[in-house]
């Protein structure tokens, strides 16, 4: 089993969870959708580089950040 996902604060990542990140003077916030951990879900979701944390931002976007940038809400 792969190791669980983190984030920046060393707290698990798992679907469900409200996550927020800052980005360009700004931040993208929502629920956590799916969590890609290997090579074959990442071309399945179309990202790159896994691990990445799947889920919708509050404007309705897609988004995909590496866990170690997200903080729990």
């Amino acid at each position: 089993m792969p190791e669980q996902v983190r984030d920046k604060n060393s707290e698990p990542i798992k679907e469900g969870d409200h996550v927020y990140t800052r980005i360009r003077g700004g931040r993208h916030e929502g629920e956590v959708e799916k969590v890609v951990t290997t090579e074959a879900e990442a071309k399945e979701e179309g990202v790159k580089n896994p691990p990445k944390v799947l889920f919708q931002d509050q404007h309705g976007h897609n988004v995909a950040h590496n866990p170690g940038t997200l903080e729990h809400k």
